[in-house]
């Protein structure tokens, strides 16, 4: 009796062992699922408006084929990209990393510059600024701006020889396509004192700008980013204004006055 309890107590450790080990399960593994992708022309570099394009300026990326849009320049389709490409003008500044897209770049095939980053249709015009009139240097190449017309009329309800000036908004969020010859920001400065300011216009409003030239004095009011691609709304552009007519390219509307 003594020598068998030894036995009998192992016995059943192993089989208590056993009997545990029986209720364990394995955890499956979830088969990891791969992400397919493809290969995307981005900008290798911040790519400044109006850089011509060189081959250290773009790289393939891989990219998630879900969400790689149809104006992405991939390599399946497009393998010489980076070859053909090279030339071109960025006509809209690319951040490191961003997809080329051909929208944003234009084939100067010789032209100037100016004539390669204007979109179809429209034309650049220049005209004359100082800081007093082009909000102190703070408008930079790209910015959205309104154009003021003031001009000294006489005043008949003051009697003969009084006069006013009235001021009145001739075009409204148009963008600047250079200062003097600058077509871009330089080294992240905050302010550019120029002579002349270029401007990008519809024809219409570039007859409207040169027949204004002649008439009085003009003054560059910029825009808000926050609004720069908004509609033009006459109850919340303006501050306090006495009688000012308001003309949206080339279309006058109802005079208004706010307090």
């Amino acid at each position: 009796r003594h020598e068998r309890a030894p036995r009998y107590r192992g016995r059943g450790g192993i089989a208590a062992y056993l009997a545990s080990g029986s209720d364990r399960k394995v955890a499956a593994v979830a088969p990891t699922v791969q992400m397919q992708t493809v290969d995307v022309l981005v900008a290798k570099s911040d790519i400044p408006l109006g850089q011509t394009i060189q081959p250290n300026l773009l790289q393939w990326q891989a990219w998630p084929a879900a969400t790689a849009s149809d104006s992405f320049i991939r390599r399946d389709r497009r393998p010489d990209a980076t070859t053909t490409l090279v030339g071109s003008i960025a006509r809209s500044p690319f951040v490191n990393g961003e997809p080329i897209r051909d929208t944003k770049l234009v084939q100067a095939n010789g032209a100037g510059f100016m004539a390669a980053v204007l979109p179809a249709g429209m034309r650049a015009i220049s005209t004359d600024i100082s800081p007093e009139t082009g909000a102190g240097g703070f408008i930079l190449p790209n910015d959205r701006v309104d154009v003021i017309l003031s001009r000294r009329e006489k005043n008949a309800d003051q009697g003969a020889g009084a006069e006013g000036v009235h001021s009145e908004i001739i075009l409204s969020n148009v963008r600047v396509l250079a200062i003097d010859q600058t077509p871009r920001e330089k080294d992240g400065q905050n302010t550019v004192i120029g002579k002349t300011a270029t401007l990008e216009l519809k024809p219409e409003q570039a007859e409207m700008l040169a027949r204004a030239r002649q008439s009085g004095t003009l003054s560059l009011a910029l825009r808000s980013l926050a609004d720069a691609g908004a509609v033009v709304n006459d109850d919340n552009q303006l501050g306090r204004r006495d009688s000012i007519n308001i003309v949206r390219y080339g279309v006058s509307t109802k005079t208004t006055t706010r307090q």
